[in-house]
């Protein structure tokens, strides 16, 4: 079980009971999941609407620096302009539609042409020299620059929308209508207040593709029912989990671990230094965040891991797990993030096999939907998101 941090709360006809039990809520329909009309309405009215997580801005870390990303089947371009500020752009040229940066393909033909980001200060197209500032202003077209009527102006880049929360960098594919961002992360925010988020660094990252929709990985991570049968090990560091299945959990506070365990590894202990600025009960609590719809983030006193889900197919989900630390830890002699890694990506790969197991499963003929118990109630959350974003719309 998780807090969930940009839900909606509202109740839609998704969430009628099922007929004969009170104490039962139906999933979402099984095809859902399943099916790649239902992908294909989960990139038109989330993916490419709502807030991505898309990087951090450690990625990017000087003038110049860029990112070719596939984000709801739109190729952006994310660059970290001369003044510091981040810009997005569709990677596609204005003048004939032509992929600014794509070495891949130049590498297939074994050529090298004269584009993408070009001296950390412009961008430029290969097909006819069209030329554009890091910030997408069209800075130079060949032979039209003194053509009557010609307004450099009239052609910038395809802009894609920017946002930064606690060093993660976030894109919105339709600026014009994007969602209030702050809003979105403000409970995030509250409640990770004393957790130097911004600051962290990368030390080390896993990833993973795993065989099942991302819909089934966050209803994973938002209820702790499955802890006791799936996570014997991570039980033995917060007994919490075996508990009524979680639903006494106060991720508010944050979650204790047994006594003298104090964070996410196999001995509940670490040699790094809590984070500044924790309260008392930071420093031997764990708190998870979900901002949907794509970052699963647990932290603990002494780091931080975060999982940025990239959705491939209605079945499979590529899943980049970062282990977020202190700059001032890693700059330690023998740094060693391997405690909470290892600890982890047993957890994790845990979590990854059961996912694929419901994934497989409920592809069955007999199955049409399935079942949250009172004690899974934040599994509610995803119906209530997808449903205030695809109007009750039921695909298949």
């Amino acid at each position: 079980m998780r807090q969930v941090s940009n839900n909606d709360s509202g109740e839609s006809t998704i969430m009628s009971q099922p007929q004969g039990d009170a104490t039962m809520e139906r999933s979402l329909d099984s095809a859902a999941y399943l099916t790649p009309e239902a992908f294909a309405l989960d990139k038109e009215t989330i993916f490419a609407r709502e807030w991505f997580c898309a990087a951090r801005e450690e990625d990017l870390p000087e003038a110049g620096s860029h990112l070719v990303l596939d984000v709801a089947g739109e190729n952006i371009l994310l660059v970290r302009g001369r003044d510091g500020a981040l810009h997005a752009h569709y990677n596609v040229c204005r003048h004939r539609g032509a992929r600014l940066c794509d070495a891949g393909n130049d590498a297939r033909w074994g050529v090298t042409l004269d584009a993408g980001v070009i001296a950390r200060n412009m961008i430029r197209c290969p097909y006819h020299g069209w030329s554009y500032g890091l910030d997408g202003r069209l800075l130079a077209a060949p032979h039209l620059q003194d053509a009557p009527g010609f307004n450099k102006a009239d052609y910038a880049l395809y802009p894609v929308g920017v946002a930064t929360w606690g060093g993660f960098v976030f894109v919105n594919l339709k600026p014009e209508t994007a969602p209030d961002f702050a809003a979105g992360v403000a409970t995030a925010s509250r409640r990770l207040a004393n957790y130097p988020l911004a600051d962290l660094r990368t030390g080390h990252t896993l990833r993973y593709e795993v065989a099942a929709n991302w819909k089934i990985v966050l209803e994973n991570y938002n209820e702790c029912y499955h802890c006791p049968a799936v996570h014997p090990e991570l039980c033995e560091v917060v007994p919490a989990f075996r508990e009524r299945g979680g639903i006494d959990l106060d991720w508010e506070a944050g979650i204790p671990h047994r006594a003298g365990a104090v964070t996410y590894t196999a001995s509940g202990t670490t040699a790094r230094a809590p984070f500044p600025g924790l309260s008392e009960e930071e420093k031997v609590r764990h708190k998870g965040e979900l901002l949907y719809p794509n970052v699963m983030l647990s932290v603990s006193m002494d780091h931080a891991a975060a999982f940025v889900l990239w959705p491939v197919a209605a079945d499979r989900t590529v899943i980049e797990c970062r282990f977020l630390f202190h700059p001032d830890e890693m700059a330690r002699g023998g740094f060693d993030p391997a405690d909470a890694v290892d600890f982890w990506d047993l957890v994790n790969r845990q979590d990854w096999a059961v996912c694929e197991r419901v994934q497989s499963g409920i592809a069955a003929g007999v199955h049409t939907h399935g079942y949250y118990s009172p004690i899974e109630d934040y599994s509610l959350d995803i119906r209530r998101y997808v449903a205030d974003r695809q109007g009750g719309h039921r695909p298949g």
